[in-house]
């Protein structure tokens, strides 16, 4: 079976690049008919919060990313324990005395001569400084080649004699990023990695974890990091969070469409469900190019995506008054569900009145004596334009705009005629006369 999972730091809120990995784990997994894990990286003690651990899940639940099971590094402590000594006993890792101080300098060393800056294990038998408490690396194994077949970017090879034995615990125990995770990977049967192509040298370290554990390796999928729309890789992206895009109005499935194909050379469609984003989402579409993310388009498709939802999929969200019928007048009309709201008030209550110049006041007012004396079950609009034409000889937008501001306080809208018969006959007589009064 399929496993996947997705393993932030509860340290701040999830953003669109950490979003874009979630998905693809959650779409891997489930058009596999797969697992598709969360996993709070917490081991950063000071740094991680129970707020940002319950944001992460509240936002992951708003975009309906559904996961079969959580775990917290802050609760397998004991497991990395006890595969840690086992490491240590197998000589897989060891200890190590030096200082900062004392690293940077022979890097320096190392890159004055000409020489790749990898660090120098020391003597079995090397004196061991007294009072001073190890560090811990993990022994890469220098003779045995590192390769992949990278679900994106193809055949990846390295060669571990050029990579530094990798610090795994820290002197005051605490651990670091790359064994807790592999260990965490077998424990729980992850058989996909899938995360951002900065990550491609910490694989190359833990595929020799994973041998080390005596572990299957797991397929691995590296992708091209989000940059912004003007090509810069911007920090802007870092502010562009879950809950930004939710209180602007986008709809979950709308952001979801377009961080599914970012990447790839496929069109990005408006999608309904998650079923339909999984049905041919294939890492061999994604390119090794950067991925340009911008918010303008997902703000497009959020608008597309509106024109088409069933009123049983707004229902919850929608302001109090509003039916199905007033959905489907109005859903061709709105770019987020939030403007339902000015809307429900032009349909069923009260709206600003425009301040319009004398000539237009005086037309508007002639239309409220004409609207005041129509036979509304037939064709009002129709009617009111047709008489109003005849009776000032008015026509195309010195008509039809001072009406439209007098009845909905919009520039824009849906058909007038339509609009008309859901606003009825005594709401728009009294708007028409309430703004031919107004004056500014």
């Amino acid at each position: 079976m399929v496993v996947t999972r997705f393993a932030p730091s509860p340290t701040g809120r999830l953003h669109v690049g950490n979003l874009r990995t979630a998905l693809h784990n959650a779409l891997f997994a489930l058009k596999h008919g797969g697992r598709f894990l969360l996993r709070i990286d917490d081991t950063d003690r000071a740094r991680s919060t129970a707020e940002h651990d319950q944001a992460i899940r509240e936002d992951l639940a708003w975009l309906d990313l559904k996961t079969d099971a959580v775990v917290r590094q802050s609760e397998r402590f004991s497991i990395y324990e006890r595969e840690f000594e086992r490491l240590r006993t197998a000589g897989r890792v060891y200890a190590c005395y030096e200082t900062p101080e004392e690293l940077d300098v022979r890097r320096k060393i190392l890159l004055g001569r000409g020489l790749p800056p990898v660090y120098e294990r020391k003597p079995a038998d090397a004196p061991v400084p007294d009072g001073v408490a190890p560090h811990w690396r993990f022994k890469l194994d220098h003779q045995a080649p590192i390769h992949w077949n990278d679900l994106i970017r193809g055949e990846q090879n390295f060669d571990p004699a050029l990579i530094s034995d990798p610090v795994v615990r820290r002197a005051d125990g605490s651990w670091l990023y790359l064994l807790p995770s592999v260990i965490d990977d077998v424990d729980l049967g992850v058989t996909h990695i899938v995360r951002g192509e900065d990550h491609v040298s910490n694989s190359a370290v833990q595929l020799q974890m994973f041998d080390a554990l005596g572990a299957p390796t797991p397929g691995l999928a590296h992708e091209a990091l989000l940059v912004a729309a003007d090509g810069k890789l911007s920090k802007r992206l870092g502010a562009i969070g879950v809950e930004a895009v939710r209180n602007a109005g986008i709809e979950p499935m709308a952001l979801l469409s377009v961080l599914a194909r970012l990447g790839t050379s496929q069109p990005v469609e408006a999608c309904a469900t998650l079923a339909e984003l999984a049905h041919d989402f294939d890492f061999a579409h994604f390119g090794r190019a950067p991925a340009h993310f911008d918010l303008a388009e997902v703000e497009q498709l959020n608008a597309r995506l509106l024109h088409h939802l069933d009123f049983g999929t707004v229902a919850h969200r929608s302001p109090p008054g509003i039916s199905e019928a007033d959905w489907l007048l109005l859903r061709g009309n709105i770019a987020h569900l939030g403007e339902l709201t000015q809307w429900a008030a032009v349909l069923h209550g009260e709206v600003g009145t425009p301040e319009l110049d004398g000539e237009d006041r005086e037309f508007v007012g002639v239309a409220g004596e004409i609207a005041d004396q129509l036979d509304w079950s037939a064709e009002p609009w129709a009617e009111l334009a047709a008489q109003l034409k005849a009776r000032t000889g008015r026509k195309g937008k010195p008509l039809f705009r001072p009406l439209r501001l007098a009845l909905t306080g919009q520039e824009s809208g849906p058909e007038m005629a339509l609009l008309l018969r859901r606003i009825g006959r005594e709401r728009s007589v009294e708007r028409l006369r309430r703004t031919a009064l107004c004056r500014a």
